[in-house]
């Protein structure tokens, strides 16, 4: 199975339009969203080409290959203009023998560990930089942002297939995350 992991597309469609280019270029099964999916949020600025109705259009219009979680930015207004349930704290993925526990990571992240058994994954957003590390024999994953990059990352996303994550950008160009 071939899932693409993207987070905190920020309402953004211009940037929205293009990962789902990248999801049906790279045939993937399922999109994982790790939330703040339409909302700026206060402390960002508007992203690039900001229209909440068309992102909300674009999603719903693949509503059966999406799981989502809910992120801070996420609230009960934005799932009712959503066809997929997003006000979830948590998911976990069962994906090729592998446990994906996924979180946005404003409450359950590296620093505040997510409550998993050693030797599995979680993924999470929130940061909007792309991250590999390893912490007390969990492996912590985020794709970064698909729309808000930060630290000098760029916009982008993780595809995870036969156990192993690859990042790109939205240009579909492998990049590196930061490893820990």
């Amino acid at each position: 199975m071939k899932i693409m992991i993207a987070s905190d597309i920020h309402g953004s469609f211009a940037c929205c339009k293009k990962l789902f280019e990248r999801f049906n270029e790279n045939k993937c099964d399922m999109m994982l969203l790790l939330g703040d999916i339409l909302y700026h949020g206060p402390r960002n600025e508007l992203p690039m080409e900001y229209d909440c109705k068309k992102v909300a259009s674009l999603l719903n219009s693949y509503k059966e290959k999406i799981i989502s979680v809910r992120g801070n930015c996420d609230g009960e207004v934005d799932q009712m203009m959503l066809e997929f349930p997003i006000l979830s704290d948590t998911a976990v993925i069962n994906a090729d023998g592998v446990t994906l526990y996924a979180t946005h990571g404003h409450k359950l992240n590296p620093k505040a560990p997510f409550p998993v058994p050693k030797g599995n994954i979680v993924v999470f957003g929130h940061t909007h930089i792309p991250t590999d590390m390893m912490l007390d024999g969990i492996r912590y994953i985020n794709p970064g942002s698909v729309s808000i990059p930060k630290n000098g990352s760029e916009r982008g996303y993780s595809i995870f297939e036969n156990g192993i994550f690859t990042w790109k950008n939205l240009e579909g160009i492998e990049i590196k995350p930061e490893s820990k």
